[in-house]
């Protein structure tokens, strides 16, 4: 397939570099993090233990509070003056997630992005629009370093300041855009707005950080004329974006498995789920060293999809991620997540991808009401009808009852970043 940074590699050769790379890890880890060296030996486990990919099983894993109390540099195996770089997540809750880099690192992590880059299809005569925040965060670094990895050419533009975003646009002829799935629709309505879809040169688009529906990604396709358009995964513990990539077949996701082992495991157990059923990612890097991860908790889910992908690449896949199993809601006692949500909505044409859902609590008894835009262009007539349909769905698909209000398409606040699905007014 001619790919420059994509490895061609058969599942046993990815299984070699899987062995070696957890020995290095487990050795590593054990030998520079005072954390590792603790939980290793609560579980009464020493790095020469570790001799097949069995053994996995028996290391002990590693989570968010783990990382929040390491603060300010947690799980560190290196000394300090190999450090070059730290990046923090955004830390909705408490302190920040705080990761450090040496430079073989932030090399791997560029790699990585150039990979996805090269699966989407750009190549160095690419103009790529990066439409993501930099700073702490890791995303706009990251797909600039991929970016010129690749040797396309970066627009570094950042979120928000759709002036801006639409002038480089149309004056500098962006082919690739990347952003979250909010931000493309924001823009591509803004392009709709002002009558400058002729002017645009996008072929395709990448996005990723939060969960969209297929309707919403159709939108903004269309919106922009985008031939394609790819969902990118990764999060600031494992190095940052670009950690797997939808390809073009767009039958799941691409993952990197001779840079981290991902294992699929039931949220409450901690065993693994049966093949092709959803659970929680949890990922072990092979070569990151100044912060390695041992069975990282992500709380993402997802689930391996298995067999030959038709675009031909042989690395494994797993599902776009689902959810996170700590976005759960508990709504009278029934486990509900935003995505099985969007799924129903998904099935109403009338509808737009636009939603929110609000959940209150009246008397002791728990209450959930959806609030969604209809489609462009749809009429108000028949909301009625309309609302008592989706909530016959909803209460059948979810076995909640839930109160369905539609709203006027654009009513529902628009964000350059992640859109809040749920608001919990209960206390």
């Amino acid at each position: 397939m001619g790919h420059r940074f994509l490895p061609d590699l058969s599942a046993d050769e990815i299984a070699a570099r899987q062995l070696q790379g957890l020995k290095w890890t487990v050795e590593h880890a054990f030998a520079g993090s005072p954390h590792y060296q603790r939980t290793f030996r609560e579980v009464g486990l020493r790095p020469g233990d570790v001799t097949s990919l069995d053994d996995l099983s028996r290391l002990p894993f590693t989570s968010v509070e783990d990382l929040r109390e390491g603060y300010p540099l947690p799980l560190l195996s290196v000394p300090e003056e190999q450090v070059v770089r730290i990046h923090a997540s955004s830390g909705t809750t408490g302190k920040r997630k705080v990761l450090a880099y040496t430079q073989n690192d932030v090399n791997t992590w560029m790699d990585m992005m150039a990979r996805c880059y090269e699966l989407a299809g750009c190549t160095p005569l690419d103009r790529v629009q990066i439409c993501v925040g930099y700073g702490l965060w890791t995303a706009g670094v990251g797909f600039q370093l991929g970016c010129e990895r690749l040797g396309a050419m970066a627009l570094p533009v950042g979120p928000g300041m759709l002036d801006i975003q639409v002038q480089i646009l149309t004056d500098l002829g962006a082919t690739t855009l990347c952003s979250t799935a909010s931000m493309a629709l924001l823009m591509a309505e803004e392009v709709e707005k002002r009558g400058l879809s002729s002017r645009l040169k996008l072929k395709r688009g990448i996005f990723g950080a939060e969960p969209h529906t297929p309707k919403m990604r159709e939108r903004f396709e269309a919106l922009l004329g985008l031939e394609d358009s790819f969902d990118i995964v990764g999060m600031t513990e494992l190095y940052g974006p670009g950690t797997g990539l939808e390809c073009p077949a767009h039958d799941g996701i691409h993952y990197w498995a001779d840079c981290y082992i991902l294992e699929v495991l039931d949220p409450e157990t901690l065993r693994p789920v049966a093949p092709g059923e959803i659970g929680e990612m949890v990922v072990t890097t092979l070569s990151k060293e100044a912060a390695p991860l041992i069975r990282y908790r992500t709380r993402d889910l997802t689930r391996l999809i298995e067999g030959e992908c038709a675009c031909g690449v042989r690395l494994p896949r797993h599902d776009k991620i689902l959810g996170r199993s700590d976005d759960m809601v508990i709504v009278r006692g029934v486990n509900i997540y935003p995505g099985q949500v969007a799924e129903v909505l998904g099935r109403f044409p009338e509808l737009s991808s636009e939603y929110q859902i609000v959940l209150t609590r009246v008397d002791g008894k728990d209450y959930m009401a959806v609030t969604v835009e209809r489609a462009e262009g749809a009429t108000g007539g028949g909301d009625e009808a309309l609302a008592k349909a989706v909530g016959q769905v909803m209460h059948k698909s979810l076995l909640v009852s839930a109160q369905i209000r539609i709203v006027d398409h654009g009513e529902l606040p628009r964000t350059f970043a992640k859109s809040r699905r749920v608001l919990d007014e209960r206390q």
